[in-house]
């Protein structure tokens, strides 16, 4: 175990800070997100150093396409989540009592030997991902601290209920987020997330803020969150933050609680494709299903097809340190 950071000592109990959820939580409970344990009036995270996964991943996948283009990403993930989606694709290892319940099994590592691994396998980053990181954050933050002293990047993959306290202590070390914006509607949130969507709005506006690069995705769920009025709105909302914020429409698939949920049409993708081009997004991509245009990067000015890509995987790559060798007009992005 690890004592946790950001709690205080609150009437006899513990307040977490982590994320927006700020749990009280009594000796010898945890938290939402079941991996921080209140233990003799101190705050330990139950799961650092524990992975459940480590994979070598196109950056492509997570998705993250204008974060290094064709790079790998070294991904880690523990435990937990402070979200209980019943769509998650990833419920195994993300909801700490299905964890539990089929004895998930998990390897102890370090900090040293992540970044070793990252660096003697040719990833250019290090991915926080599969499940939620704020949740392992005590780890995340050691290993991309010595990530970027060893000349690596990082990125989150995340629901966005960091809180920002915690965002702001790993900013220094923290280069993009593909943040899960996963509707456009409180009601969502809070009877399938159990959280607000203002936190997650505002952890997006203060990722731009501190000069982290971020990417959004929106997994379309047949009858939940798939109304153009919804989608408009939603696009209305980050065109005014930044019209060049990537944003990745994804097919839904049946899954653990939402078995009986038909997957997403490709035609309501293409329809939110066309309500994000109207309303004005530079970049709009469609996942989890092959599109001829879906996956690609076009110029916003000329037009032009800048990255072809298939799947996780870049076929060509047409952009010239940052700009359309075309019109050279600025292609918003880390490359």
């Amino acid at each position: 175990m690890k004592k946790a950071l950001f709690f205080k000592k609150e009437n006899g109990l513990l307040r977490c800070f982590l994320c927006r959820h700020n749990c009280r939580i009594e000796e010898g409970e945890t938290g939402i997100c079941k991996v921080r344990k209140n233990i003799k009036g101190e705050l330990f995270s139950l799961n650092y150093g524990k992975l459940v996964a480590k994979n070598i991943d196109p950056i492509e996948k997570k998705p993250l396409y204008h974060f290094f283009p064709a790079s790998r990403a070294y991904s880690i993930a523990s435990w937990g989540c402070n979200f209980h989606c019943p769509f998650c694709q990833n419920w195994e290892i993300s909801q700490a009592e299905e964890f539990e319940k089929w004895r998930g099994g998990y390897f102890q590592t370090d900090p040293f030997t992540i970044v070793n691994l990252a660096k003697s396998s040719g990833c250019k980053s290090i991915s926080y991902t599969y499940t939620e990181p704020t949740v392992f954050f005590e780890f995340a933050l050691e290993v991309a601290e010595l990530a970027k002293k060893e000349g690596l990047y990082n990125n989150f993959i995340t629901n966005g209920y960091i809180s920002r306290e915690a965002l702001k202590e790993i900013s220094p070390f923290l280069d993009a987020c593909n943040v899960d914006l996963k509707s456009f509607r409180e009601d969502f949130y809070s009877r399938l997330c159990g959280a607000k969507l203002k936190g997650v709005l505002d952890s997006i506006e203060y990722m731009k803020e501190l000069g982290i690069w971020v990417e959004l995705t929106t997994l379309i769920i047949p009858g939940y969150n798939d109304t153009q009025q919804e989608l408009r709105d939603l696009c209305k909302w980050i065109v005014k933050l930044d019209k060049n914020i990537p944003w990745h429409i994804s097919r839904f698939y049946p899954h653990y609680k939402f078995e009986d949920i038909e997957p997403t049409l490709l035609k309501t993708l293409e329809q939110a494709y066309k309500v994000a081009k109207e309303e004005g997004l530079s970049y709009v991509y469609i996942g989890n299903i092959y599109t001829p245009y879906g996956e690609n990067t076009y110029c916003p000015e000329c037009g032009q097809l800048l990255i072809e890509r298939e799947g996780f995987y870049v076929l060509r790559n047409e952009i010239k340190e940052g700009f359309c060798p075309y019109c050279q007009s600025k292609i918003e992005g880390v490359f």
